[in-house]
């Protein structure tokens, strides 16, 4: 199909689009429930031994393609990690793709290549899916919605009522690839930072059986900074981390100042913030440094009772600052 473009009729529900989801959706994403190309997916009885967990997400990245990844791959691993970190197994994922008339055909299957690529790595099967397209201008290239289905052991508790003072805090690896590889790439910076986009599916399936994790949540938009308070909120305990210990590139930290930017704002697509028990806390980080996508990690703070409901960053001098939310993006359409 080079060269061809992606027409309004392929979203009319008519011939055009059956080849569509035949030709190029279910050649790559086929197994024995999508097969069947039901409206809706009927999945496998579950047992009562497991909580069924639920997530959608919608993806607009600009630019579509970005170092160390594309906006297929981001929306795969995203809803996965959105699973994981709830302590769900990630098994089923649908697709939907709002698409702008005249978008190239050729990038259309890459980045269906590349989500693909991440489904058959992770083994979470993609499963059912819709497609529209709109008028020119009606829309910007294309975006992606996914949802996911998961099961998670009723005996594994997750939450911040099961946080304790003391408790420490864990960053899986280096913050603000993400978002700086995207800014980079709208900037044409000369840089090789790339997209830590990844599916964590692993990696945290080894780490919750190293020991008592408390909480986990991916820091994407608003980083480590706006996930850290949004842990504190109201809480009767506050978190305090030290600004050496949080893990960043020489490159990343470059461009922020050259910006004015934190990294500790920035989104990432590829990294997991934990609170676990203190005694606990070594084994885990060993764990996580066997994977390959928590080779970077680092124990980043505890958890404090003093300030409650408050972020403290401890700085390279030793003075301590509040770190607040973010009230907004500091660049749009990274995720």
């Amino acid at each position: 199909m080079k060269n061809k473009k992606i027409l309004l009729a392929y979203g009319s529900g008519g011939k055009l689009m059956h080849q569509l989801i035949e030709d190029l959706f279910l050649k790559n994403f086929n197994n024995e429930i999508i097969e069947k190309l039901d409206d809706s997916a009927s999945l496998p009885s579950l047992s009562e031994k497991f909580d069924i967990c639920f997530t959608t997400d919608s993806y607009t990245v600009d630019p579509v393609f970005f170092p160390g990844g594309d906006i297929g791959k981001l929306s795969v691993c995203g809803t996965i990690n959105d699973l994981s970190v709830c302590g769900a197994k990630p098994l089923f994922i649908s697709c939907s793709f709002i698409i702008e008339e005249g978008f190239d055909f050729e990038d259309l299957e890459k980045i269906v290549d590349s989500m693909r690529k991440v489904s058959e790595t992770t083994g979470v099967k993609i499963v059912t899916g819709d497609t529209k397209v709109v008028e020119k201008g009606k829309a910007d290239k294309i975006f992606i919605n996914t949802s996911g289905i998961g099961i998670k052991d009723k005996n594994l508790k997750l939450g911040k009522e099961y946080i304790e003072v003391g408790d420490k805090v864990i960053i899986s690896g280096t913050i603000g690839d993400h978002e700086i590889s995207i800014i980079s790439k709208r900037l044409n910076f000369e840089t090789e930072i790339e997209s830590d986009c990844a599916p964590l599916n692993k990696l945290i399936s080894e780490i919750i059986k190293e020991g008592e994790i408390k909480f986990m949540r991916d820091p994407t938009r608003g980083g480590i900074a706006t996930t850290l308070n949004e842990i504190v909120k109201e809480q009767n305990f506050g978190i305090l981390i030290e600004r050496r210990k949080i893990p960043v590139r020489e490159e990343v930290k470059s461009i922020c100042e050259i910006l004015g930017i934190d990294p500790l704002y920035l989104a990432n697509e590829g990294k997991v913030l934990i609170v676990c028990k203190n005694k606990d806390s070594e084994k885990i980080l060993r764990k996580m440094k066997e994977n390959e996508y928590g080779k970077n990690a680092q124990i980043i703070g505890e958890i404090v009772e003093e300030p409650k409901g408050k972020v403290l960053l401890e700085t390279e001098i030793g003075s301590k600052i509040v770190i607040d939310m973010l009230s907004g993006g500091q660049y749009p359409r990274i995720c």
